[in-house]
Parts: structure tokens; sequence; C-alpha cells
């Protein structure tokens, strides 16, 4: 009896001991691990780890893919690699190079329209001469919190070609005839950037705004003490110290003017503009892939369109200048 009972409190205090050697071992895991993540050398990393987790699955990952699918033939069972013929067949595609031609229409336009108007807003929204600038402010940017489903909707009521839309009711009470709006090549272009001005001027505006914020005002008023006239303070003040922001705006809206697809899609209440006036790059891989189920072809039109919109891009920086080393 004595010899079970020595046992027991021998077998209890081993499982304490064991027990409390876990508990230390956990703990000391825990520490460990605290201190790794929370060491200089290896904080950065971790913070950084969700991002570049999410660019490679998101990005990286889709981005070869799609490079990938560009040579291959896919149909719903089998892929065969088939080299570049879906290169070689975009060069003979008419359609593809009405898309391309409207696309890149659009940027341009888009860009004329977008950088000096949204420049010539925020100057005024800087200066004395605007009152309630708050309120202005905000009834320049609330179009871009829209949905563009909603805003593609509204504009092609707008512009329908029936008596009741609205620029046909203002044409009737003109006395002049009713217009096929979006059936006409120019009336449609003019459509489609009233539609992209309504949405993107006030965003614009704000960074303009923000970079106007960073110029010291003392530079202003030595001009003024100088006797510069307000265009001569614009153009030797504003418009140079605003080229970092002027060059961010102007990269954007060649990405953005060449990516353009939902604004046409809901303009047109589809992707089949009359003989092709609202189709773009981006519609034109739309109606290829998921309309026509052909993805290696549509990666192609992809790539090329990845491959144009760096092109352009990486010109007007080295153009502008800011691919360019600084001096010392």
């Amino acid at each position: 009896m004595r010899w079970i009972l020595n046992s027991n409190i021998t077998g209890g205090a081993g499982a304490i001991e064991a027990k409390a050697s876990h508990s230390s071992k956990k703990e000391g895991n825990t520490l460990s691990f605290k201190k790794f993540l929370y060491s200089q050398k290896t904080a950065p990393y971790v913070f950084a780890l969700p991002f570049i987790l999410s660019f490679t699955i998101f990005w990286i990952y889709p981005l070869f893919s799609a490079i990938i699918m560009s040579f291959q033939d896919i149909g719903a069972v089998t892929t065969k690699f088939i080299g570049i013929k879906n290169y070689t067949k975009l060069l003979k595609d008419s359609v593809f190079h009405i898309a391309m031609a409207n696309s890149f229409e659009y940027m341009l336009f888009t860009c004329l329209l977008l950088i000096p108007f949204p420049l010539l807003y925020a100057v005024l929204m800087d200066s004395n001469l605007v009152k309630a600038k708050g309120l202005w402010k905000a009834l320049l940017y609330v179009p871009a919190l829209t949905s563009v489903v909603i805003s593609g909707t509204l504009f092609r009521l707008m512009f329908s070609e029936y008596k009741t839309g609205q620029l046909n009711v203002l044409m009737t009470m003109l006395g002049l005839p009713a217009m096929k709006w979006l059936k006409v090549k120019f009336t449609s272009e003019i459509a489609l950037l009233l539609l992209c001005c309504w949405r993107w001027t006030g965003v614009n505006m704000l960074y303009f705004l923000s970079g106007l914020k960073s110029i010291d005002k003392s530079l202003y008023e030595s001009a003024d003490i100088d006797g510069a006239t307000s265009w001569q303070k614009f153009k030797f003040i504003t418009i140079p110290l605003m080229k970092p922001t002027t060059i961010y705006v102007l990269t954007i809206s060649i990405y953005a003017g060449l990516s353009m697809f939902l604004e046409s899609f809901m303009l047109w209440a589809g992707n089949s503009s009359p003989n092709n006036i609202g189709l773009t790059i981006v519609g034109y891989l739309y109606k290829r892939g998921i309309e026509k189920d052909d993805m290696g072809y549509a990666c192609a039109v992809g790539v090329v369109l990845m491959v144009l919109g760096l092109i352009i891009n990486f010109v007007q920086l080295g153009l502008n200048g800011t691919l360019k080393k600084e001096e010392d």
C-alpha cells in the first residue's frame, strides 16, 4: 500500500514537472516568435508580406498566365500550343484595328480634356475668387462616387434616339429634328467624352489641388512684389512646380483611356455598337474571350494592350525627363 502511494506521488510529481517543462517551452517559443516578429531586421518583411503575396497571386501570376495563354489555342477540353498565330491573326483583324483606333482616340481626347480643365478648376479653388469652395469641390467630386453602371445608363437615356430623350426634347424645343446620337460616330464620341469628363474632372482636380498645396506661398508673394501678373505667376511658378502632379495625372489618364470598357458597354447597353463605333480594345478582349470563348486570342489582345500602354507611358516619361537621373 505504501509502495502504491509513493508511486502515485512520484508519478504525479513527474506529470507536474512534464507539464511545467511543456509550458516553459511553449512560452519560450512564443517569446522567440515575438522577438523574431518585432526585430528591426524582420519586421519590414513581415509587414510587406501581405502585399507581396496579394501582388504575386492577383497580378504576377495572372500576367504570366495570360502571356502563356496568348500562345495557345484554348478549347473547352484541350489546349494546344500554336506559337505566334494569335498575334499574326491580330495583324489582319480589321475589328481589332477599329477597336485600337477608338481606344487611342478616346485616350488622346481624355488627356486633352482631363488635364488642363481640372488644373484650371484647381487653381480657381485655391484662389480667393471662388466662394463656398467646399460645396464646389463636393459637386465636382460626387460623380466619381456614382456607379459606372448608373452613369452609363443615365447618359444612354439622355442621348436616346427617341423623342423622349432629354437632348431630343431640347432639339424639339429649338425647332430642330431629333437625332440618333449614339449611332453616329461624331456625336457618340461626344457622349462618351462627356460621360468621362463628368465622372473624372473632380478627381483630377483634387490631384492638382494637392499639388498646389505643396507650393510655397512665399514664391507668389515675391512675384507680387516684383509686379508679376496672374498669368505670369501661373506660367512661371504654378505650371513648372506642378510638373510631378501633371506627370502622374497624365500617366494614369493614358492607362485609363486605353483600358476603358464599362463606360462604352453601358452607353450602348452591350458590346455591340453600330459599326463598332464604341468598341474599345478591352471591349474586343471581352467579346473574344467571354462572348466567343476564345481565351487564347483574347489574351493576345490583352498582352498587346499592356505593351502599348507601357510603350506610350515610357515614351512620355522619357520625354518629360522623369526617367533621367538627377544631376548632383
